[in-house]
């Protein structure tokens, strides 16, 4: 039998990654590090991260010698760009989907809209946070 590759494997990426990132609930980070250990496992980190010196564009000469020669570099760039729109919101999809993209260029305008919006990100919080009271929640525990 063929060597398939890891990434080919995954059928349901929510069981992966069980949260839904949105711009209204705080949980970027721990999506982040969700989809890298995915991606990480799946041996398709370089994906949305590239080695440095390299571009998830055009692969360098390095990256190509690294990769399956039976798997093509951009099937499995939509494949890993496929498990991104199933694990955010419809709204952020959206906003960063464009024609002809990357999975790195998808991440990348996910970074920027929650790495680049930390100070509107944090008065949006606060005043929320402001208008949070307990009596809207069943217990304490909720309200934390």
């Amino acid at each position: 039998m063929a060597n398939l590759h890891p990434a080919l494997t995954v059928t349901k990426i929510r069981n992966f990654i069980p949260i839904v990132l949105d711009q209204d609930v705080g949980q970027y980070t721990t999506w982040v590090e969700l989809f890298k250990i995915h991606c990480r496992a799946h041996d398709v980190i370089n994906h949305i991260i590239p080695a440095e010196g390299s571009s998830s564009k055009s692969p360098g000469d390095k990256d190509k010698e690294k990769m399956d020669d039976k798997v093509p570099w951009k099937r499995l760039d939509s494949l890993v760009l496929q498990w991104i729109p199933n694990t955010i919101s419809t709204d952020l999809l959206i906003t960063i989907l464009k024609p002809d993209s990357t999975a790195e260029q998808a991440w990348k305008a996910l970074e920027n809209i929650f790495i680049d919006s930390k100070p509107s990100r944090a008065l949006y919080l606060e005043n929320w946070f402001s208008n949070v009271r307990l009596e809207s929640f069943p217990n304490v525990f909720a309200y934390c």
